[in-house]
């Protein structure tokens, strides 16, 4: 079968090459794919400039439908749509963050896509603890968004107190920022979003996903702005999801005395920011990585009440084969999300 392969170490490295369709073992459910999102990671793995174990297949946002059932497993049935949760693909199962389900901790943890091949290929093999049915009515699109999807979830709905009424800053309108705006939205919550250059349509965008204002910080003051729109009071609770040192310190800057932060995005450096800001505002900071199983759990009632569509978060579909075109319109943020579909 066709696949996406970083196949040796350095910057580079990547292309579509042949290789052998994998086996279902005893244990193990395969998959045929989809649909696969192109993440920031995929990129990072491209460059070399994260963690990756070539050869190795990328891809790990994914959704597809079950087509082979290994002899010992049960409760899982060929035909059934699954979204895929392909960051638990090696866990020891017995360290204190696995058997407490925050399994991102665990140190012997490698995920899809870098760790272990991945979904941009036609079929992949995963245990069935892996699988979450998707509703019946939701497309196998929206249910590849599930990954970046729970990620936000965990930021919004489970490790951040944030209420009707109050006003929320997410500064960042990427994939993540986007998906925290439209949970917020959907919660009622006042919502405000920070972009910079290259960011309007991603702005636009977040104005259709129900967000109150959108704020081009390359025009003028994130602060000031903020002030404005809060009668000089200050944001209850911000979202930093671009990762970047002026985003961060814009965040701080923009929210009231005892508010609430959370980090959501990855820097991938040191940076400076105002530590004192923290200190004189009493504020409260939390950080948020990826998600847990629960998360997933509450991920698909969040899908079954349909009160939050992800279907207009998909800009592109692509083939395998058009993976440079595709890279290149995220890289560049021309696009919200490009999926990717494997290819005979």
């Amino acid at each position: 079968m066709k696949a996406l392969v970083k196949y040796a170490v350095g910057d580079g490295n990547l292309d579509v090459i042949d290789v052998e369709e994998p086996c279902c073992g005893p244990t193990q459910v395969k998959i045929e794919v989809a649909f696969c999102g192109v993440c920031g990671t995929d990129l990072h793995v491209l460059h070399d400039t994260f963690r990756n174990y070539p050869p190795v297949i990328l891809g790990h946002e994914f959704a597809g439908t079950v087509v082979e059932v290994g002899k010992k497993v049960t409760g899982v049935t060929c035909g059934e749509r699954v979204a895929c949760l392909g960051a638990t693909a090696v866990v020891c199962g017995q360290c204190i963050y696995c058997v407490s389900g925050n399994f991102i901790f665990c140190c012997n943890r490698r995920g899809m896509g870098h760790g272990v091949n991945g979904a941009f290929a036609r079929y992949v093999v995963m245990r069935p603890d892996q699988l979450y049915r998707v509703p019946a009515d939701l497309p196998l699109e929206e249910a590849a968004l599930s990954e970046p999807f729970a990620a936000a979830i965990q930021a919004v709905t489970e490790l951040t107190p944030v209420r009707i009424g109050e006003i929320a800053l997410v500064s960042g309108p990427g994939p993540i920022g986007l998906l925290c705006v439209k949970l917020l939205v959907a919660e009622g919550v006042n919502t405000l979003v920070a972009g910079t250059e290259g960011d309007d349509s991603r702005l636009e965008a977040a104005l259709c996903f129900g967000a109150t204002q959108a704020i081009n910080v390359s025009n003028g003051s994130l602060r000031d702005a903020i002030r404005e729109q809060t009668q000089g009071r200050g944001a209850d609770v911000a979202f930093e999801t671009a990762g970047h040192e002026n985003s961060v310190r814009s965040c701080l800057e923009a929210l009231r005395p005892m508010g609430r932060y959370t980090q959501v995005g990855i820097c991938g450096r040191e940076i400076q920011f105002p530590i004192d800001q923290i200190f004189y505002k009493q504020l409260r900071l939390t950080g948020s990585i990826c998600y847990t199983a629960r998360t997933w759990e509450r991920m698909m009632r969040i899908f079954a009440q349909g009160r939050v569509q992800l279907r207009d978060m998909v800009s592109m579909k692509l083939p395998i084969s058009r993976w440079r075109e595709a890279f290149e319109l995220f890289a560049n943020r021309k696009v919200l999300k490009v999926l990717m579909y494997p290819e005979a």
